[in-house]
């Protein structure tokens, strides 16, 4: 059994496989939030990703929607809009819209990078010093959502009043600081960002300052989970991954074989790639289990939100069961005391 009772939500990209269209990548997404919602997992988020042919997940408030309609008590959200690429009162009225269709199911996760490379962020219009403004444009698409908009005359049509939980994505101290500041949950993209975890996690504890939507800190971690029945079905999916983000990250219109993608995976340059799966748990039920516990202390997590990158549907809804499999009891408590608390 599972030692910690934190409980589980998915990161889930929407990935488009060889041979797939985005159609098939979204069935199968559907199929993801729905084997959550039967296990127990508590929300399952999405993540806005722009020019990358094997996530589907770009227009993410569109795929919560869809998501949000296909399942009955999850919660949903965004992990997370992009929010220098749009207008706070824009995705204010999307999610207000949500929020109308869904009634409190519905979450918006918050970051400050493109989530592209820099020719793709001109052609999403963005100008290059968008991120500088990212903490007063948190506070504008707050004040729309409480209904105390901080533009004088302009309001969130829907969106007024309709109180979406924020929660702030970051990979460095600045975004623990803002969420501390800010009273806001608090999500480390440790599943693909892990060095500056332990000092973002100890800042944003450290600071945090109660506020209307939280009274106390709220840490939810990334973690890569890639659990099998046997030891060494995990470690072949796990190499499966790791050659499809060299194709994904490195390839730039070449062609790898998998021997090649080996050999750039051990080479200096993909020694961040290497490093971006720091946190990953890969093995039996035993195995996954044992690794959840000892990072939950490590991390000193509230929640994990996690990915489960296996190349297949099958395989990630397995992933999905064997990592809740003897924890679901915890994990639906955890869901209970969430929806009996509202606010996150």
């Amino acid at each position: 059994m599972l030692a910690s009772s934190v409980p589980l939500s998915l990161l889930d990209l929407a990935i488009i496989g060889p041979g797939q269209t985005p159609r098939d990548a979204f069935a199968s997404s559907v199929a993801m939030a729905q084997r959550a919602e039967a296990l127990g997992y508590r929300r399952v988020w999405y993540a806005e990703h722009h020019n990358m042919g094997s996530i589907g997940s770009s227009a993410t408030s569109v795929l919560v929607g869809h998501i949000a309609s296909q399942t009955h008590k999850i919660r949903v959200g965004a992990g997370g809009v992009m929010l220098p690429n749009h207008a706070p009162l824009v995705i204010a009225e999307q999610f207000g819209t949500l929020e109308a269709l869904h009634p409190g199911r519905i979450d918006l996760g918050l970051g400050r990078a493109p989530g592209t490379d820099p020719v793709t962020t001109r052609a999403l219009r963005r100008d290059a010093s968008s991120a500088d403004t990212f903490p007063e444009d948190v506070l504008e698409l707050q004040g729309y959502l409480t209904g105390a908009t901080r533009v004088p005359g302009v309001n969130a049509t829907p969106g007024r009043g309709a109180n979406v939980p924020l929660y702030i994505l970051g990979s460095s101290l600045f975004g623990a600081r803002l969420a501390a500041q800010l009273g806001l949950p608090y999500a480390f993209a440790s599943h693909f960002a892990p060095h500056a975890l332990l000092d973002a996690v100890a800042i944003y504890r450290r600071e945090f300052r109660p506020s209307a939507q939280l009274a106390a800190p709220h840490v939810i971690a990334g973690l890569t989970v890639i659990a099998a029945d046997t030891k060494s079905h995990a470690e072949e999916q796990l190499r499966a991954v790791r050659r499809a983000r060299v194709r994904l990250l490195l390839g730039k219109g070449r062609t790898f074989t998998d021997d090649e993608a080996d050999a750039l995976l051990e080479s200096p340059e993909g020694a961040q790639l290497r490093q971006m799966m720091t946190y990953s748990a890969v093995g039996t039920p035993d195995d996954v289990q044992a690794y959840v516990a000892a990072f939950v202390d490590h991390a000193r997590a509230d929640e994990l939100m996690v990915v489960h990158p296996a190349q297949t549907l099958e395989a990630r809804l397995r992933s999905m069961e064997l990592l809740s499999e003897g924890s679901t009891v915890k994990v639906n408590e955890a869901q209970a005391v969430s929806a009996k608390a509202g606010s996150l």
